[in-house]
C-alpha cells in the first residue's frame, strides 16, 4: 500500500528528554561510539556542563536538547512526570532512566528502585550519583526478569517500542515483569496535531502506516546515533492495543491538549 503524504503544520516539539536508539532491530545495548546521550550525561556529571544534544526527526524541526535537563529536580519536572512519581509504589522499575533523576528521588523516599538503561555511560553515572541498583539492560530483552509493583516509562518511554506492530511483544514483556497487583505508568503525546487534516485512527489495520511512528537521529559533539524508530501513541490506540493484550488503561492526567499520563494494569 502506498503511504499517503502528510504535511506538518507545527514546529512544536515534545522530546525534551532524548529517547534511546532503535530496539526492535536488535540493539539491546548501546555501543559508546553511537551513544550521544550517554556521553552528554557523563560530561555534565564530570565537568558540571555539557554541550546540548542535537535532535533530528522526520516529524519535527531540528532542535537541541539541554543536557542539564537530564539532571532535573522534582520541581523542574513536568506535571505528568511529577504525578507519576507520586503514584509510584512498592518495588519500582524505572525504564530508560538516563541520569537517574526519577530513581534517585524515589530511592531517597525509601522505595526499592531498579533503574535500567541501555547506555553503559548512563548506568555508570547513575551509580556514581548514589543509585544502589542501576543496570545496563533493555526492558525488551527476554533475559531481563523480575517482579515489580510499578513500571515507569516516562518522557514518552513507550517510544522504545519503535513501531505499532511491536506492541504485542511489548505487552508480553510487561506481563512478565509486573507483580500480580502491579501497574505501569506511561506518558505520551498524540501527534495528530501536526497534520493539516485529522488522521483517522488505524485500529488494527496492519497495512496502514501509523502517524505516531517517527524516525530520529541524535548527535552530541562528534558522536552520532544511528537512525532509529520512536513511537508516539494516542490514547485511543493505546487503549485498543492494551485491551487486546489483556490490560486496562486508566487516564490519570492530561497536559492539554496533546499529552497524557496513563495507568495500565491487568484486567481483574
Amino acid at each position: 500500500m502506498e503511504q499517503e503524504t502528510r504535511t506538518c503544520t507545527s514546529d512544536d516539539e515534545y522530546p525534551s528528554e532524548p529517547p534511546p536508539h532503535e530496539t526492535q532491530n536488535g540493539n539491546l545495548t548501546l555501543s559508546e561510539d553511537q551513544d550521544p546521550i550517554g556521553h552528554a550525561i557523563r560530561d555534565y556529571y564530570t565537568h558540571g556542563h555539557a554541550d546540548n544534544i542535537q535532535f533530528f526527526s522526520s516529524h519535527f524541526d531540528e532542535d537541541e536538547i539541554v543536557s542539564a535537563f537530564l539532571f532535573r529536580s522534582f520541581e523542574e519536572m513536568s506535571p505528568l512526570e511529577q504525578n507519576a512519581i507520586e503514584l509510584s509504589q512498592g518495588k519500582i522499575l524505572d525504564v530508560e532512566a538516563k541520569a537517574g533523576c526519577r530513581s534517585l528521588i524515589l530511592q531517597n523516599r525509601g522505595f526499592s528502585v531498579t533503574a535500567i538503561d541501555r547506555s553503559k555511560l548512563a548506568v555508570e553515572t547513575m551509580r556514581q550519583r548514589g543509585l544502589k541498583n542501576a543496570l545496563q539492560r533493555n526492558i525488551l530483552d527476554p533475559s531481563f526478569t523480575g517482579s515489580f509493583d510499578t513500571l515507569l516509562l516516562l518522557r514518552n518511554g513507550i517510544g522504545i517500542v519503535g513501531e505499532l506492530a511491536n506492541l504485542p511483544f511489548f505487552f508480553e514483556r510487561i506481563n512478565q515483569l509486573l507483580s500480580p497487583t502491579g501497574f505501569m505508568l506511561l506518558d505520551s503525546r498524540d501527534l495528530n496535531y501536526l497534520y493539516e487534516e485529522e488522521i483517522e485512527w488505524v485500529g488494527d489495520d496492519p497495512y496502514k502506516p501509523y502517524y505516531g511512528e517517527v524516525e530520529i537521529e541524535m548527535k552530541y559533539k562528534k558522536i552520532k546515533s544511528e537512525l532509529f524508530n520512536w513511537l508516539y501513541i494516542d490514547q485511543q490506540t493505546l487503549t485498543y492495543q492494551a485491551n487486546q493484550a489483556g490490560f486496562q488503561v486508566e487516564l490519570v492526567a492530561e497536559n492539554m491538549p496533546y499529552d497524557y499520563l496513563a495507568k495500565i494494569s491487568r484486567f481483574k
